[in-house]
């Protein structure tokens, strides 16, 4: 199965998701807090990618009250959810594909979490890089994200993958802590620093473009 595929899979899944969603992650608001308060305080333009129904912007708004967010996530429903809440005129959304939407350019900080574990090491990078791009030097990376424990688990998260030929179900493919940062170092990144993302199996990574 292809990455877009694989995307297209990934939509179908949340937007079947959305009347659940706000109640299942409401135990990750640790997670999504965290992106927020380690963003430098004088951020103004932010690309949150994956942003779904905007759970993470709630304290993000808080902090930054004349922040301009931009929000991409390939699930329309969860945008339609972002637009009824009381900050979605501060917030533009895209509904689309973070490898095929064009990215603006000159971003303070680009924010995710709970999304980049959908895609392999060598996808990620790719991914990366494309937000190197867009980020001003000295911009922000903030990612909170679901990571394996051990090199064994994501190994056998990526066979898994491999053997679910017949789409039978959602299968995460997270990263080591040491390979998330390998692929942030490849990507061209700096000044790169990982520590717990609020729950025991998610990492917080924030890195640099220098």
């Amino acid at each position: 199965m292809t990455l877009e595929e694989r995307n297209q899979k990934v939509r179908a899944f949340f937007n079947g998701k959305i009347d659940t969603y706000d109640d299942v992650h409401s135990e990750y608001m640790k997670t999504k807090v965290l992106l927020a308060d380690n963003l430098d305080k004088t951020v103004k333009k932010i690309l949150d990618l994956g942003g779904g129904t905007g759970l993470e912007l709630i304290h993000l708004f808080e902090l930054f009250p004349d922040a301009q967010v931009t929000v991409i996530d390939i699930t329309e429903n969860m945008l339609e959810k972002l637009k009824t809440r009381d900050f979605a005129d501060r917030v533009k959304t895209i509904c689309g594909d973070f490898f095929e939407v064009p990215f603006d350019e000159n971003y303070d900080a680009v924010i995710t979490t709970s999304a980049f574990h959908h895609f392999k090491k060598d996808e990620k990078i790719r991914l990366l890089k494309k937000i190197l791009e867009c980020l001003k030097p000295g911009g922000q990376f903030i990612n909170c994200d679901l990571i394996a424990l051990t090199s064994e688990e994501e190994a056998e998260q990526l066979v898994e993958l491999e053997n679910n030929t017949d789409d039978s179900k959602h299968i995460d493919t997270p990263l080591t802590i040491e390979n998330e940062i390998d692929a942030l170092e490849q990507a061209g990144f700096a000044k790169i620093t990982s520590s717990n993302g609020g729950k025991e199996n998610y990492g917080l990574f924030v890195a640099r473009k220098i």
